[in-house]
């Protein structure tokens, strides 16, 4: 295994690893924020939103929707495209993201409530108030999509 395969691998934290990494970020004082989604298809839209939401703190955890929790949103029947180990090891091949960590809910409600990031951050599509567990964040960042950039729109486009 090369030395980058293994980094990236240790970026894909299950459950039991959260906590420990977590109080280590408490510790060095150093702000986490928290992002989530599908990332079934990964696009210059979602590469955007993650750099710009980890120049917002120290380290980038993205929460990744399971693929049962995917089906349950409504996105087609043939959706996710990808199975969640694959979605997981493309994020966690980006610079950018510090970790990737897996979530069955339909919301990261739970798994906000454990990890208490400092920041949530969230597309353009969604409003503060409405953010699933921003009670558990230190604050809410919306920042906006990249026009035109979406997974469901390039579903369509292949459809075509």
């Amino acid at each position: 295994m090369t030395a980058r395969k293994i980094e990236t691998v240790h970026k894909v934290m299950l459950g039991g690893r959260l906590p420990a990494w977590r109080r280590a970020l408490t510790r060095a004082k150093k702000t986490l924020v928290f992002t989530n989604g599908v990332f079934d298809i990964l696009h210059a839209g979602h590469v955007s939103v993650l750099e710009r939401a980890r120049s917002l703190g120290s380290a980038l955890i993205v929460g990744v929707n399971s693929d049962a929790s995917v089906r349950r949103l409504g996105k087609g029947p043939e959706r996710p495209l990808n199975p969640l180990r694959d979605r997981m090891r493309v994020l966690a091949g980006l610079a950018c993201v510090d970790a990737v960590t897996p979530f069955s809910e339909d919301t990261p409600e739970r798994l906000l409530s454990r990890l208490r990031p400092d920041i949530l951050v969230k597309g353009g599509d969604y409003r503060a108030d409405a953010v699933a567990g921003r009670s558990h964040a230190g604050k809410v960042v919306i920042l906006p999509l990249v026009k035109g950039r979406s997974t469901t729109a390039l579903v369509k486009k292949l459809r075509a």
